[in-house]
């Protein structure tokens, strides 16, 4: 098995991976952005005098422009291509990096938080798109990972330079270089991948699919010879026309309309899925884990350390992910990462509530502290190696082919806002109660436990078309097929 396994890798072209790691920058950049916040949290609070309210609306503000650019990505990219779309979402990066940095008042700097939404959202939709066109069929699913592994890897860099310019300066808040505020150079640095993303995308050549879409069949098959010059570059050309058409008519016929409250039970199946992830509370980890550990008696160095130290163990435990995805299955993983998060959620729950004192003044006694740090990277390890990148692998295989598109998109719009109500709740109800909200994640991480053991069967080993039928309630897979 490792033979083949070698022998497979070994016939991956060197151009293939190269267009798979530099179109996977979009992640990178999706990454960076949303978690650059991270370590500005408290000095944006201080400069423009913030409640808790307004300060978790400016957090979570960027995730609207996700679901807006996320929408709109499909269009830009059928209609201009998948290049045009990386440059554009390269360009709102840029811009909302230089914008947020120098922001003069909170409503400017909630503008570039949206305007930098738009691009997390193009990217977190046309790079994966892009990645796989250009893969061969055999190797389409290591190189699609690199998507995954790519925005664990600008989360890291964003807590990495966030800690960085704040221990330089002596603190988030002071002056850096030029005067001007280490949580500003935070953002700033936001447009040197932008910039490195925008030059990338210029060497890339456009997608086959898209070009055979526009009827560039010569063209195609020149990008089909240069990827894959050892494969049936006229059978490529046929597949991709035959997928084509059967997109046309998956969008005249297939309907997600069902009897369950106005909607397919699996369309609901995929929004419980991405609700359920976002519930558990992981964005509250990457957004406002400084903020986090500076409240229970860690110093900004070390909370910013940590973080750190939080970003490169999410991104080892995405790699256990992927390694062991086919080889054990989606339902144990999943399960067993309920149970981690449940656990490690209820623990920093019991810890938090042994907490003394008040608002900016809480401090865990004894060995509370250190419990809390470990259930927290427990829990990280717990979602990263589970729920963080299996849920997208089970999105990709529980929809019939002729509704997934529109499926996946609306199971996408459902995590995101999810995102944002976490995001935007998070400030209030830690201030109300760490403890009641640490609870309440443990309660979503249960429930996310028994939906996977009642509601989502195994699809590991199946094809998609047999997966799909899975999740069709019994005695209406004639009707499903017919509709």
């Amino acid at each position: 098995m490792t033979t083949t396994q070698d022998q497979t890798v070994a016939k991956i072209p060197q151009r293939v991976i190269w267009l798979a790691v530099a179109g996977a920058v979009g992640g990178f950049l999706f990454g960076f952005d949303s978690s650059v916040v991270n370590g500005a949290v408290d000095a944006i609070k201080d400069e423009f005098a913030l409640s808790e309210a307004v300060t978790g609306f400016a957090v979570a503000v960027a995730l609207l422009g996700c679901a807006a650019g996320a929408y709109l990505a499909g269009k830009v990219a059928d209609r201009y291509g998948r290049i045009p779309a990386m440059k554009i979402g390269a360009l709102l990066f840029l811009v909302s990096a230089i914008g947020t940095g120098f922001a003069f008042s909170v409503w400017d700097l909630i503008f570039w938080r949206l305007v930098g939404g738009l691009g997390i959202g193009l990217a977190s939709v046309i790079a994966p798109a892009y990645i796989s066109e250009i893969s061969p069929r055999h190797v389409r699913g290591r190189l699609a990972s690199l998507q995954q592994l790519a925005i664990t890897t600008g989360i890291f860099a964003a807590l990495l330079s966030d800690a960085l310019f704040a221990n330089f300066a002596g603190g988030a808040g002071e002056a850096l270089w030029f005067g001007i505020e280490a949580w500003r150079w935070m953002f700033l640095a936001g447009a040197v991948p932008a910039v490195v993303y925008g030059w990338i995308a210029y060497t890339l050549p456009e997608s086959p699919r898209f070009l055979v879409f526009q009827g560039k069949d010569e063209e195609a098959l020149k990008i089909f010879q240069s990827i894959a010059p050892n494969e049936d570059t006229d059978r490529h050309l046929r597949d991709i026309k035959k997928a084509i058409e059967e997109d046309k008519v998956a969008g005249q016929k297939g309907s997600l309309r069902g009897k369950a409250f106005g909607l397919q039970p699996v369309v609901w199946i995929g929004i419980i899925l991405s609700v359920l992830q976002q519930f558990v509370g992981i964005n509250v980890i990457f957004y406002y884990s400084t903020t986090l550990w500076k409240a229970v008696g860690f110093q900004e160095k070390d909370s910013l350390t940590i973080s750190v130290a939080t970003a490169i163990t999410n991104i080892l435990v995405t790699l256990v992910a992927i390694a062991l995805v086919d080889r054990i299955g989606r339902r144990p993983i999943m399960l067993a990462g309920s149970i981690g998060m449940a656990v490690s959620l209820g623990t920093m729950a019991l810890a938090f509530g042994s907490a003394t004192g008040t608002g900016d003044a809480i401090s865990l006694p004894g060995a509370w502290g250190p419990v809390a740090l470990v259930a927290a990277n427990v829990f990280v390890i717990s979602f990263g190696a589970s729920w963080g990148p299996l849920v997208w692998v089970l999105l990709g295989e529980i929809f019939p082919s002729r509704i997934r598109a529109r499926a996946l998109g609306l199971a996408a719009a459902a995590q995101w806002i999810a995102n944002f109500a976490i995001t935007l709740s998070f400030p209030a109800m830690a201030a109300a109660s760490l403890p009641l909200t640490y609870a309440m994640y443990a309660a979503f991480a249960a429930a996310s436990f028994f939906f996977v053991k009642f509601k989502v069967p195994e699809t590991n080993g199946m094809s998609l078309e047999h997966a799909e039928t899975l999740f069709v309630p019994k005695g209406s897979a004639k009707d499903s097929v017919k509709a």
